[in-house]
């Protein structure tokens, strides 16, 4: 209990601290902003006089004090370009406060429900993961969805120019056409190229956002035909049939993997069904479990192990094509 007390007053101070500092810098922020955008603009001018700079906010939170803070962090950073590929409205600063508002609540729940601290850090450690988790879980579904409709956005681009009309041009048609979110990164790359920046890195700006083995694919093909010429329409024509033999591939993989996935749900499912079963019909039975020494070392020992052959099944069922 003391220990908590003390977490408590450390946390408050913390909190208290930070927003002095915010409101000290407040009045200094807007006038940073401004220089880094100046800066910014006269390094771009330097390196390259007859292209135009997209000046972007990537704020990482809006309190001045701790925009700075994490600025300095390379893993803010990539924790900031993963909840933009996930499509989550948040940004990386209030992401990170949420992360620890969850920390605490499941600490405080662990901890007061088996009334030991392993508990309580335990309780914790998962609350600080699951807004990662579902971070992750919203970027992966993204990226799910780009891949099955980006076949589709490479026959509108290969009719397109096979009709006469501009690569760039192509590009706009398919940010008005097809659907979310393949229209949403062709609009940005048509942007980009529209403002200044040249096809080529707009091109490698849409890798770095949707780092996809396809994307990658259709940025060296595109690429590759700009700068040594051949038939634009024709290669389209064939990379759309690669990735669509491709997810064929996958969908016969996935059916021969169901049996492996289906035993490592059940496996991670089994230990804490039976342990609330015990809990429900014969609490004095479990009890110990969670009340004595040895219990608590086994509880450890077996979520470890549990863990361990989690990214051992899920290491055997993915199969990369």
């Amino acid at each position: 209990m003391l220990f908590l007390t003390a977490f408590l007053v450390f946390l408050v101070v913390s909190i208290a601290t930070f927003a002095a500092i915010s409101l000290f810098d407040q009045r200094n922020a807007q006038a940073r902003i401004l220089r880094d955008r100046l800066s910014a603009k006269e390094q771009s001018a330097e390196a390259a006089p007859t292209q135009a700079a997209l000046l972007r906010d990537e704020m990482l939170s809006r309190i001045p004090a701790l925009d700075t803070v994490l600025r300095r962090s390379e893993r803010v950073s990539q924790l900031q370009k993963m909840l933009a590929q996930g499509n989550v409205d948040i940004r990386a600063g209030n992401f990170l406060a949420l992360c620890v508002i969850s920390l605490l609540f499941f600490a405080a729940i662990a901890y007061f429900a088996g009334n030991n601290l392993m508990f309580g850090w335990a309780g914790g450690l998962l609350g600080f993961f699951i807004p990662y988790a579902y971070a992750s879980h919203m970027r992966a579904k993204r990226f799910q969805k780009f891949e099955e409709k980006f076949p589709e956005a490479i026959d509108t681009l290969a009719r397109a120019v096979r009709a006469g009309h501009a690569f760039t041009t192509a590009l706009e048609m398919i940010a008005n056409e097809i659907a979310e979110p393949v229209a949403g990164e062709f609009r940005q790359l048509y942007e980009e190229q529209k403002f200044g920046l040249p096809v080529r890195d707009a091109l490698v700006n849409m890798t770095d956002r949707i780092p996809l083995v396809d994307v990658k694919f259709f940025v060296t093909a595109v690429m590759l035909q700009r700068e040594t010429g051949g038939n634009l329409a024709e290669i389209l024509d064939n990379l759309s049939y690669v990735i669509r033999e491709r997810f064929k591939i996958l969908r016969q993989v996935r059916v021969h993997t169901a049996q492996g996935r289906l035993t490592m749900v059940l496996l991670m499912a089994l230990p804490p069904t039976i342990v609330v079963m015990m809990l429900t019909m014969n609490p004095g039975f479990i009890r110990p479990l969670f009340a004595d020494p040895i219990g608590h070392v086994l509880i450890v020992g077996g979520i470890t192990l549990q863990t361990m052959g989690y990214f051992v099944i899920r290491k055997i069922i993915r199969i990369q094509v």
